[in-house]
Parts: structure tokens; sequence; C-alpha cells
């Protein structure tokens, strides 16, 4: 039997389809993101959460002249089934395929691109400023999850929303969950509302008579102040019970209900309402598109809604793997495997915290991706989470660090970015020993450019009083966690997702020398032309798949770990620079500003004139695909295409004996 999602090709279809077609078609979408996502994996629960909101954009709204602006844009599964393409929606997150996110370029109906959160609002306003200037009639949708409200971003918005615009469609989904459980004043302040179970049932009551009762011009207006009064009733019920005045209400149904955060913003508030009731969307939704004034509507929904194991386990199918469709469990783990990065740092940082009692962990909502639910769970006092607020963590941890704590901020390099002002302001410029644990440094293949972090090591670079480092394996990862530890300067630590190199870790971590590479193999002398190979990190093992390649055509080879982006160890650089005939850099970074450019200076300022080869990631932003082998394979960042420039660089010096300036080849 077809499915209605078969013969849905555009949103215009979706139109067309009666109201128990459309809840059919909910149904089958759910099914249609279980069983594919169960393959390569992918943000599932907030997928599954806003099924029913997508069908009800989709059936009011006409894109792509109407624009959906997603916050983070994770949730746009259903979006991409409902506009063309659905045919590919099997290629999502894979190789060639679509992207997990909204991205411009994929197509016309994904008008801005994201992945990081707490933007949608502000990119929204300025659509609907650049609509009402030149005097056209679209209209703009923000979408933006609970969790957005702990950016600060987000609030520079709402704060200009009213003074730009006069249309203006806000959707707050609200499913008490980012990726962890919300925390702070805002998710108690909405959970306030919610929650209350009189607000509630006259909430039901009221749709329930709006619905059978109230029709056109005359029951808009009733429903509106009718709205206004159950607001104000239960604000004043709450604040009686919170032993508040009530001459603190506004008459509005301010004082203590959430309508009110947005209210005084100048926002008319609708809400909260069921997410999941299509029909109450698309009414509501219709009625938005008639304000006035700028509007947010206040919608429930449930994170992976049927799914049973989404439900059950939120944090866990916010973004997933590969799981079984039936109980959701993922592929048992191959026998051996090596530990994950986030969890070697999590669980050394529980030991390290139980050796010293200034050290404290701080996370933005991240508490699984970066390992610190260890330490969450063993010393909870230990423990903060301040939301989606990368720049307030960074603060905040500065605060800490003056009254002689030492706190690990643990996020990820490319959300770090959002952090960069704070942390040239507050941590560097007054030289506070804050520790930055910076997972996903490199690639995050199958998430695409808004996640890879390509670029943490040029813009920590630039900054005095930086200590940068980057390392080999799991258990110099611990060493350099352990050092950071007993240093007075804020100290940064990258390291990529996914798998360690399976090195067994020391009882007890090493101190190591600051500014101090590791000289793994020193040159055989066995009068072979000599190459110089630096590869840091992670790339240490492509180093050393290079200079075995390199011996077995016989050449001779010095191995380096680096170690140090920042200070760079310039007597090992320059011993083996001038020692070389080439001298090769590793890096799984951007070329431009990176490891290798600390290298080309150093050797310039000393006036060695030795050819440099970097391997690296070219001046461009990269894709997504389902591996990074893939992803290094196609930009040249192979073992055999490091050879391949030594070669070219030694028969050109053969060719060319003669005295030779410096030169550079940026391999990528």
């Amino acid at each position: 039997m077809s499915r209605y999602l078969d013969m849905v090709d555009s949103p215009e279809h979706v139109k067309k389809l009666t109201p128990e077609q459309r809840l059919k078609l909910a149904e089958e979408i759910r099914e249609e993101l279980i069983r594919t996502l169960a393959r390569h994996g992918g943000h599932l629960g907030p997928n599954l959460g806003v099924v029913e909101l997508t069908i009800a954009l989709h059936t009011v709204f006409s894109t792509p002249k109407d624009k959906f602006v997603w916050d983070v844009s994770h949730q746009v599964y259903v979006h991409k089934l409902l506009t063309g393409r659905k045919h590919l929606f099997h290629t999502i997150r894979t190789t060639g395929g679509l992207n997990g996110f909204a991205l411009r370029s994929e197509s016309p109906h994904d008008c801005y691109g994201a992945g990081h959160a707490g933007t949608a609002l502000s990119a929204a306003l300025g659509m609907c400023a650049a609509r009402d200037r030149r005097g056209s009639d679209e209209h703009v949708v923000c979408i933006f999850g609970d969790a957005a409200l702990t950016n600060g971003i987000s609030y520079e918005a709402l704060n200009n929303i009213a003074h730009t615009t006069k249309r203006f469609i806000g959707i707050l989904n609200d499913n008490e969950w980012s990726i962890a459980k919300n925390v702070g004043a805002i998710a108690s302040y909405l959970n306030r509302l919610i929650t209350n179970p009189r607000y509630n049932q006259f909430q039901r009551d009221f749709a329930q008579w709006a619905k059978r009762f109230l029709k056109g011009d005359l029951g808009e207006r009733l429903g509106r102040r009718a709205e206004e009064a159950i607001k104000g009733f239960i604000t004043k019920i709450s604040l009686e019970q919170q032993h508040v005045d009530t001459a603190e209400s506004d008459g509005r149904g301010g004082g203590f209900g959430s309508s009110l955060i947005f209210e005084e913003f100048g926002l008319r508030y609708l809400g909260p309402i069921d997410g999941h009731d299509l029909g109450m969307l698309i009414t509501c939704l219709e009625f938005a598109k008639t304000c006035d004034q700028p509007v947010v509507l206040h919608v429930l929904t449930k994170k992976g809604k049927g799914f049973e194991a989404a439900v059950k386990y939120p944090e866990k199918f916010h973004g997933t793997g590969p799981y079984d469709v039936l109980t959701g469990d993922p592929p048992p783990p191959k026998p051996g495997a090596a530990p994950a990065y986030q969890d070697v740092f999590g669980q050394a940082l529980v030991r390290l915290c139980q050796r010293d009692n200034t050290l404290v962990g701080i996370t933005a909502a991240m508490p699984s991706g970066t390992g610190l639910k260890f330490l969450e769970k063993a010393m909870p006092d230990r423990y903060y989470d301040v939301g989606i607020a990368e720049e307030h963590a960074v603060i905040f941890a500065a605060g800490m660090a003056t009254m002689g704590f030492r706190p690990v901020v643990a996020i990820y390099s490319t959300f770090l970015q959002r952090a960069f002002d704070c942390i040239h302001h507050d941590v560097c410029l007054q030289d506070l020993p804050v520790i930055f644990c910076m997972d996903r440094a490199g690639l995050s293949c199958n998430d695409g450019p808004t996640h890879h972090g390509l670029f943490d090591i040029a813009y920590l670079r630039c900054l005095p009083n930086v200590i940068a480092m980057a390392p080999k394996d799991e258990d110099e990862l611990v060493d350099m966690m352990f050092t950071a530890t007993h240093q007075k300067h804020p100290c940064f630590i990258r390291y990529p997702r996914g798998t360690a190199e399976g090195v067994p870790i020391k009882d007890q971590p090493q101190m190591l020398e600051i500014g101090k590479a590791e000289v793994v193999e020193h040159f055989a002398n066995n009068g072979g032309r000599k190459v110089a190979l630096f590869g840091l990190g992670n790339m240490q093992s492509m180093a050393r798949k290079t200079a075995e390649m390199l011996a077995a055509e016989g050449y001779d080879y010095a191995l380096i770990n680096p170690r140090f982006t920042k200070p760079l160890d310039a007597g090992v650089t320059e011993y083996f620079a001038r020692a070389a005939d080439v001298v090769v850099t590793f890096e799984d970074h951007v070329l431009m500003g990176g490891y290798g450019s600390a290298v080309l200076e150093l050797l310039a300022d000393r006036r060695i004139s030795t050819p440099v080869v970097r391997i690296g990631w070219p001046d461009q932003f990269i894709e997504h695909a389902s591996t990074v082998d893939y992803l290094r394979e196609k930009y040249g960042l192979t073992p055999q295409r490091a050879v391949a420039q030594v070669r070219a660089v030694l028969s050109s010096q053969t060719a060319a004996p003669q005295a030779m300036p410096q030169k550079s080849i940026a391999l990528a």
C-alpha cells in the first residue's frame, strides 16, 4: 500500500492533504526517521519531536517564499523530507549525501544554515528587517528551542525584535531537553508554568471550548481575552503560592508566567500548546500570520516521540550512531576497542580532582559529549553545567580562577570559537590558570563544516600567555592534563573525536616540560637524504607511516612529536630543520595560521632555507562525509601524498643544486 509520504514531493502537496491524511503522514514520517537513522545514526530525538510542528508549518506557510529559520537546525530532517529531498534521505550525513543541518547550498527551502545554538532569532530578525525595507510580504518563522534561551545571543535578539519589526513569528519548541537536561533559571521559569496542573487544565478546557464554539473575528477577540484572563488568573494563584504580593503582576499575565519574559520584550505570547496536536498547531499558526505585532508561540513537544528508547534516553538519542530498530540498542563494541578520547579525559579528570581540591569541571550543556558525565556522577559538587552559554562558561571559569581555583573547561573546539573574546580579554589578558580541554579538534566528519574543529591552533597562537598542547595518544592526553594543573597560565589541550590509539595509560601521569617536543626517532645517518617529520597530535601516526614508506625507499628520517603549538620548541625545530634536506609537518587543522605556519615563521626568522612540506586542511570549509579517511584521501592528507611531495622537493634540489630560498609546499 502506498504511503502519503511517497506522494509528498513538495510543501504544496502537504497543503492538499486532509486533516486525517496529515495525521497518517506524521506516523509515516516517524517510521521513516526511525528506520533510516538506524543505519547511519543522526539526530533522531529532536526530529521525532517536531514531526507535527513541521507538517503544520508547511501546511500554513509556503517555502521558499516564506522563510523558516531553525536554531541549530539539527531538527530539519522532517523539513527535508517535505521539501523534495526524501529520495536522498537515506544518504543523510554520509559521503556525498544530505547534510545533517540546514544548508543554503543544498536547497532553496533552507534559507539559513546553522549548526550552533542561539543564532536563529538574530538571523530571522535580520530577514524581517530586510523584508520590511524592500516592501515584500513573505513571512519569517523562527523555530528555536528552550535551550537557546540559555544563550546570550538570543536575548540580544529579543531585545531588538519589537523595536525593529511588526511582523515576526517565533516558535519556542519546548521539549525540556537540549542535549543534556536544561539547567538554570530559564528552564525553571518555563517549567513552572508548564507543570502547573491548574494552568494546564484551564488550557485544555479552553482549547476544547474554542474549537467547538469560537468562530470568526468575534471568536478571535474573545479567545484572546479568555487566554489573557487564564494567564492572569494562574499568575495570581502562583504568586499567592509563592507568598508574593499580587500587585507585582502587571495585569497582562506577567509577574510569574512564562509569558512575561516575551511580553516584556514587546512580543505577543501564545501558549503553551500541545506540539503534537496538529489541528491546534495549524489554527495557532494561521492566527500568528495575521498578527500585527511580533508573536511567540510556545509549543510543548516530546523529544523522541514515537520511539520508546528515544523517549526513555533523550540524551543518548539526541545525536546517535547506528542502533537496532526494535530495541534502540547500539551495535556491540568491537572486542579490545580503544576508549573514546572524551572518556579518557573524563575519567582522568575525576582522578585529578580526587588529588587536587582546587580543580572543578565546567561544561556548556555537553556532559556526555565531553566526558564530564564521569565527574558529574563521581563528584557532583565539583561539576558545573552552565547550559549553551560558552561565553559565560569561559568568564565564569575566569572568575573562579581569580579565587584560587583551577577550572577545567571542556568545550568542543568548534563551540569554543564562540567565546574567543572571552578567552582573549578575560582569561589570557589576566593570565589566569584556566584549563581548556577541546574535544572534536579536527574533523567531526558526519556533522560537517559547522562542527569541524579545524581553526583553534590559529585563533590561539596569536594570544599572549597561552600554553597550547596536542597529545599523540590517550596516555599523553592524561600527561598534558596533569601538566596543565601545575601551570599558572591559560592551558589549552586539543584532541580529536572518537576512538583513541589504544595505548595503555600509566598509573602515575608524567609532568611534561613546557614547550619541549619529544624526539621519537633520530636520524639513522645511513647515507640517505634526510627528512624531518613533525607529526602533531593525532597526526603522529600518519607521520610514522610516512616515515616507514620513506625508509623503504632509502631515505633517512627523524620523527618528532611536537606536543606544543605554543610555545614552540624552537631548539628542536631549528636543529632538525638545519640537519634535514626537507621538513614535513602534519596537522589536523587548516594550514593557514596552523602549526606548519608556526614552523615556517620560526625558520624564516632564523634564516633557515630548508624547504617545508605542510600536510593539513586547505583554506576552505570541509564538507561532511561518512568517514575521516575519505576526506583525508580527497584532500591529500595521506602518507602517500606526503611521500610524493618529499620526492618532488628533493628531485628539484638535485636538478638545481644551487642555493635555494626557503620553500613551502602546502599539501591539502
